[in-house]
């Protein structure tokens, strides 16, 4: 065999790495559940998107490719967000499992180059992400038989999912090799690709709603060729989401606005092969975390600020400890280190600031009451989703981490009882998230302060009208009592499920991944039924639309379309008091939910921890 082939070989399908984790993966059950779920929630999608299209006793071939191409758009963009879903939990492992400094010292110990590491943690995680677009490849030729979708568009759509999913592990391999964090940068790993992109779609429908689009305002913009959905959007319907004409601009503009679909694709490979290369060079220097150090030891960063470690001994001034212990640990020890006081009060300031420019926006009449009414709505469901992230996160770390360290064994022998520690985990975790929340709830308050002072006199004025002549506030001044009443019970019901899962899980990768899947499907089911009941079931809706804080935050904002069939059924309001009782509702399911999971682990709990004992 030529040299340069075995060379091509052993990086990519003879690397040892790659091989093992194809090999180990392959064998365990959970990748081949993930691997069915994921299959038969595009066959379910595929098959009721053609059942609805074509049902009724009059279809010709124009109506069968109309079905055709609608469920391939629907399987296209479900793909694309399974993906996106999917791909941070297989590779996922290459963060939480090479960040231990034990198993960098074991594998550069071999004769393995620095390309061959890193190409085969790359191939070898990747593998069964594009395995599940291969798999679900015949699906998408079905829809070909009903016509209405090209070839082409079938191709192109792989395409950008696939680059997605490149871009995706590059990134994990290279917060690996960097070794600055351990287990933890998966969580970190998850809400950055989440936060990038929700923010580069409400910035794409801010310009849009704003007018300015592509093509009378309509159309493309520069965050289009930046987001796998958007750039998805662009290549499907090409009528309502147009691009600019080409030799409208010249230079990468013209790429971003002509050619955006070729602009992701191309430019998350350039990304990846930039990801690949530094982690080449960093893997075997011992990662970021060893950069500038001197011969003591001290890495740069911490030379500059001054930081001096803590001496083995050194004394501290006693704290103020409440009744329960656990609960005076967990809201303590989030906020111990230097880094995590910085990174709070940074989320604080800036939060807060955001949510007063939005504010003063709309005074000054930059923001038109449509974009500011879009704006906050935005702002507010994305901090609440990084919280609830936060939130779960914590929790499904909490007790699963003290069982790696040893530190759950120490506590057992202590008086602590099970209700005890465990609604001493819920209450410290809340109140470390409390803070946190008064960013998104105080900035919807100061929204529904300043239109219950009628604007300050803006000329924009602080209302809409509805249908029959009447008004409605731009935001419902009710919002500040309303949404954190809901808002508060719904984060300990993710706060409880994450501590579930911490509990029975054995390792704090698996509990998290459990955590969100579970909250997410919960929220998400709640969330859909929610919205649609919120308009279209006069008083019962809005008590339905509370359960979830996104249609509860729609509905707050945007009274006129959430509240349109109770206002219509009694008028503005009977809606209104409809939304605040629904709060209250909300509160007392959620605060029922945490009441019984408590009482499942209490009930579970010694012969969980028995069962996992010793589990590292």
């Amino acid at each position: 065999m030529p040299v340069f082939l075995r060379w091509l070989l052993r990086l990519g399908p003879q690397n040892p790495i790659a091989v093992r984790l194809v090999q180990n993966a392959s064998r365990r059950a959970r990748h081949n559940y993930i691997r069915a779920t994921y299959l038969a929630v595009l066959i379910v999608v595929l098959l009721w998107m053609l059942l609805l299209g074509a049902s009724g006793n009059d279809l010709d071939y124009r109506k069968l490719a109309q079905s055709g191409a609608s469920a391939f758009t629907s399987i296209a963009y479900l793909q694309v967000l399974l993906i996106c879903v999917l791909a941070p939990v297989f590779m996922g492992g290459a963060i939480a499992q090479e960040a231990s400094p034990r198993t960098w010292e074991v594998l550069l110990t071999t004769p393995m180059t620095a390309g061959e590491i890193v190409l085969g943690n790359l191939f070898g995680r990747l593998f069964f992400v594009l395995g599940l677009l291969i798999a679900s490849m015949p699906l998408f030729a079905l829809t070909q038989y009903f016509g209405g979708v090209p070839g082409t568009a079938v191709f192109a759509s792989y395409v950008v999912a696939g680059s997605a999913a490149l871009l995706v592990g590059a990134l994990a391999i290279a917060l690996s090799v960097s070794r600055l964090v351990g287990k933890r940068a998966f969580f970190v790993f998850y809400v950055f690709i989440i936060g990038y992109l929700g923010v580069t779609v409400a910035i794409d429908r801010a310009l849009v709603s704003n007018g300015q689009g592509e093509l009378g305002g309509a159309g493309v913009t520069y965050m289009t060729g930046l987001n796998p959905f958007l750039a998805l959007h662009a290549l499907l319907n090409p009528t309502t989401y147009p691009r600019a004409a080409e030799g409208t601009y010249t230079g990468l503009s013209a790429w971003m606005l002509e050619s955006p679909v070729t602009f992701w694709c191309a430019g998350a490979s350039l990304l990846s092969v930039v990801f690949m290369a530094a982690s080449t060079f960093t893997v075997r220097a011992g990662g970021l975390q060893t950069l500038g150090e001197n011969e003591s030891g001290v890495p740069l960063l911490q030379r500059l600020f001054g930081f001096k470690p803590r001496k083995a001994g050194e004394h501290r001034a006693p704290k103020h400890v409440w009744v329960n212990p656990i609960a005076w640990r967990e809201a303590a020890s989030r906020n111990s280190s230097p880094g995590k006081i910085a990174v709070r009060w940074v989320f604080l300031g800036l939060g807060g600031l955001f949510g007063l420019l939005l504010i003063y926006l709309y005074h000054t009449q930059t923001f038109t009451p449509k974009l500011f009414r879009f704006a906050l709505v935005a702002t507010v469901w994305g901090e609440l989703a990084i919280i609830a992230l936060v939130g779960i996160n914590t929790a499904a770390t909490a007790i699963s981490k003290e069982r790696e360290d040893g530190t759950l064994d120490l506590l057992l022998t202590t008086p602590i009882t099970a209700r005890a520690y465990l609604m001493g985990k819920l209450r410290g975790l809340v109140t470390y998230l409390l803070p946190l929340l008064a960013v998104p709830l105080g900035t919807l308050a100061a929204a529904s302060l300043y239109v219950l002072l009628g604007g300050f006199g803006n000329p924009q004025g602080v209302s809409v009208p509805v249908g029959g002549g009447g008004l409605l506030p731009l935001v419902l001044p009710e919002a500040a009592i309303a949404a954190p009443v809901a808002v508060i019970p719904f984060m300990a019901f993710c706060v409880m499920v994450g501590l579930h899962w911490s509990l029975k899980s054995q390792g704090t990768l698996g509990s998290v991944v459990g955590a969100i899947a579970i909250v997410g499907a919960v929220a998400g089911v709640a969330g859909l039924c929610g919205w649609n009941a919120t308009g279209t079931l006069a008083f019962v809706g809005p008590v339905l639309g509370a359960l979830s804080p996104a249609s509860m935050v729609f509905a707050c904002a945007y009274p006129e379309e959430a509240l349109s069939a109770s206002i219509s059924g009694g008028g503005p309001y009977s809606a209104r008091v409809a939304l605040l009782v629904g709060a209250a509702v909300s509160a007392g399911v959620h605060a029922a939910l945490c009441y019984a999971i408590v009482s499942n682990m209490v009930r579970t709990f010694d012969m969980t921890v028995r069962k996992l004992a010793g589990g590292r």
